[in-house]
């Protein structure tokens, strides 16, 4: 256990490479940017099938009377 511990160490201090905050700031706006894209896109996929379950129910309820 040990010795999976040090090698772990060792492999974050000297073997993996680490982004520079310009990077970091970079992805992070890339990443704001498509999630409110997703957001925006889903919030219209809700709202078009609300108003077509709308429609369906007003006029399956309008065939019974």
């Amino acid at each position: 256990m040990f010795n999976y511990i040090k090698e772990s160490y060792n492999e974050l201090v000297n073997k993996v490479t680490w982004p520079s905050f310009p990077q970091l700031q970079s992805s992070t706006i890339v990443v704001m940017v498509a999630s409110a894209i997703f957001a925006v896109v889903v919030l219209a996929m809700d709202l078009t099938f609300e108003n077509v379950m709308e429609f369906i129910y007003e006029t399956l309820g309008h065939l019974g009377r």
